[in-house]
């Protein structure tokens, strides 16, 4: 998930720089796991590598932090290499 805070996001971050752990927690508390986290310099502000159960949970995660209003995200599933190369000779 790359993500990018508006100015309430920042504000309450710089004023609660552990509000960044608590985000994790409640992302963890809905089923995903967060694998590792980056703060990022440039058009997007992190990144989080998250692992969901499926691309629903992922979607409910990502609205429910959306919704506040003071961030904005972007989602995209992966997939190891090595299952790309044995869908490939599938083919």
């Amino acid at each position: 998930m790359l993500s990018t805070l508006g100015p309430g996001g920042w504000a309450t971050l710089r004023e609660t720089p552990d509000r960044i752990r608590a985000v994790t927690d409640e992302v963890e508390s809905m089923g995903l796991t967060v694998v590792a986290q980056y703060a990022l310099m440039g058009q997007w502000d992190f990144l989080n590598i998250i692992e969901a159960p499926d691309e629903s949970a992922m979607a409910r995660a990502a609205v429910a932090l959306a919704a506040r209003g003071t961030m904005r995200t972007q989602t995209m599933q992966a997939i190891p290499i090595e299952t790309l190369i044995e869908a490939l000779r599938d083919t």
